[in-house]
């Protein structure tokens, strides 16, 4: 495993463009750093701190960091379907497998390396998280701080299940450009559905459906924490509550998508002429 990796890693390095998504896709998460420290002036009158507000408490601050950050995986999803297109067009997916390299562990080193890089980031998101939960949180008892650190697990799942869907797109279509207007595609094909299913029978039907559906399963992982962090300065807003818990079968589903993602992948090289 460490063999392929190294192997992507070397590729992706001797990039300029990949190296510059690469910084950008794991800077980018920081600026929560940035916004926990932000000072609005409102028209004189008073200044308004975001992270005096209480959105940075633990624990809604692991909910609250991880949706927002998971915004930026587009930036390393380019290098994601990059990595294809580049194999074709530069030609080196031949010459990787002339080399000795099985189809298997070409698609398996592109799965390692996105496993390598979800896990990178997902780390620096709960180091950023932690840190300006310290500084800010008003709770410092253990089982607070930590009581949803599952929105890590959730976070990097949802990279995970996010970069190995363009790595399938990649594979089909071999074009970065083609791989990425898919991903809209496919976004716009699910809330076409959902809005014929509702039409034809209800919502509520409809909604069930539609969390079974890619980017939508990975979307449920974390819930926007907008209603929560309105909640916490009312908490008399019963009307406000909705379930942003993780569940074991939203992991279950987004799992599911991945190993066919990847094993779709596998099909399309190991039937396609090189």
């Amino acid at each position: 495993m460490i063999r392929l990796v190294q192997l992507e890693l070397q590729k992706l390095l001797l990039n300029r463009t990949s190296k510059i998504l690469i910084f950008i896709s794991f800077i980018l998460p920081f600026t929560v750093l940035i916004l926990s420290s932000i000072k609005i002036n409102v028209f004189g009158f008073f200044t308004l701190e975001l992270g005096e507000l209480g959105i940075f408490n633990f624990p809604i601050i692991w909910h609250i960091t991880t949706f927002f950050a998971s915004y930026f995986k587009f930036f390393f999803a380019i290098v994601v379907v990059s990595m294809i297109g580049n194999e074709y067009s530069n030609k080196t997916l031949k010459q990787n497998l002339i080399d000795g390299l099985s189809k298997k562990e070409f698609i398996l080193s592109k799965f390692y390396t996105i496993v390598f890089f979800s896990l990178a980031a997902t780390l620096l998101i709960g180091l950023a998280t932690f840190l300006i939960g310290l500084y800010y949180s008003s709770y410092t008892e253990a089982n607070i701080i930590f009581r949803e650190v599952d929105f890590l697990l959730a976070y990097f799942l949802k990279l995970v299940g996010f970069f190995s869907l363009c790595l399938f797109f990649g594979m089909l279509l071999k074009r970065s450009a083609f791989a990425l207007a898919f991903l809209v595609i496919l976004y716009l094909l699910e809330w076409i559905i959902v809005g014929i299913i509702t039409w034809q029978f209800n919502y509520n039907i409809a909604e069930k459906i539609h969390n079974f559906f890619p980017l939508q399963s990975m979307y449920k992982l974390i819930d926007q924490p907008i209603q929560r962090m309105v909640m916490t300065k009312f908490p008399d807003k019963a009307d406000l509550a909705y379930d942003y818990a993780l569940h074991f079968h939203e992991i279950v589903i987004v799992l599911g998508w991945t190993a066919l993602f990847i094993f779709l992948s596998y099909r399309l090289l190991k039937k396609r002429d090189l």
